[in-house]
């Protein structure tokens, strides 16, 4: 089971008020930014008497000076779901990350770095963008028709995974909408357009009243710098920037709801996509509604 859809549209609710009446249901987090310790407030993480009384899991496992990539995500969700399922309890899914839900529940797979291989591309086409676009299209024609031919980055790029691999990049950007981890029944919750974003005001609001800029200076002075993915966590760029004199504090709450605003767009668009999402519900009661069908 899943519950998936845009930031503050109520899943983690949805999912507490059915888990909450069962003993056999744990949720797993698919979110890139909870899996870290001390980022509480601008997370919306779930309470500790929320995860006292439902087993939680993928939450709290690295500190914020720890990069994370996709591919290691996609390890431990599925290692979290494998343990719920060998105690013969059901594991739902809740979370809002488009790109970590389809790498745990899909055939996704992940090409490999190599910094040596990159910088030596990158010298060799940097006066030359369109001709490392034509080098990636006589050797993989699909993945240059999604290159342009003045992005070197993303030239080099495929290149890099070709030299490493053998393989064509193009093989690791089409993964079909098939579950890797059994049937799976996605509950789809996006309330209506003004709703989504009063609740984002409301909730950026909140987490400055309840001290985001606090936690962040918190972080800093227990854990130092923050890694490139955790200060990338919408929020805390933000609180960093205050904390750095780079922001005014009285607009921080809109800073912060009109990046998570954007976000919650890209979230939309990337889940209506998803087939196994069909027609969204539009309130938490319909989602609980939906979740308890499927369980039952």
């Amino acid at each position: 089971m899943a519950v998936v859809g845009p930031t503050a549209s109520g899943k983690s609710r949805a999912a507490m008020e059915v888990a909450a009446d069962r003993d056999d249901v744990e949720i797993v987090a698919v979110d890139a930014f909870t899996i870290y310790r001390g980022m509480d407030i601008g997370t919306a993480k779930p309470s500790p008497a929320d995860r006292a009384a439902v087993p939680h899991h993928c939450i709290d496992l690295l500190d914020p000076t720890d990069d994370v990539d996709v591919a290691w995500f996609q390890g431990v969700a599925r290692a979290a779901i494998a343990d719920v399922q060998s105690r013969g309890h059901v594991p739902v899914l809740v979370g809002g990350s488009g790109l970590y839900f389809r790498a745990v529940v899909d055939d996704m797979r992940f090409a490999p770095h190599d910094p040596e291989v990159r910088a030596r591309l990158e010298a060799e086409w940097a006066d030359d963008p369109v001709a490392a676009h034509a080098a990636v299209a006589a050797k993989d024609p699909a993945a240059a028709e999604r290159i342009e031919p003045n992005n070197l980055r993303r030239s080099v790029r495929a290149l890099e995974v070709m030299e490493l691999t053998g393989d064509l990049f193009s093989d690791y950007s089409d993964t079909p909408y098939a579950s890797v981890v059994g049937d799976l029944d996605v509950v789809y919750l996006e309330p209506p357009t003004d709703l989504t974003r009063g609740r984002i005001e409301d909730r950026a609001t909140r987490m400055v009243e309840q001290g985001l800029v606090t936690e962040v200076a918190a972080i800093r002075e227990r854990f130092g710098t923050l890694s490139t993915t955790a200060a990338q966590g919408i929020g805390y760029a933000e609180a960093a920037a205050v904390l750095d004199g780079e922001l005014d504090e009285a607009d921080l709450a809109d800073e912060i709801a009109r990046r998570t605003w954007a976000y919650a767009r890209r979230q939309r668009s990337w889940f209506r996509k998803d087939p196994r999402c069909g027609e969204p519900v539009r309130d938490v009661d319909a989602a609980a509604a939906r979740l308890r069908a499927a369980l039952s």
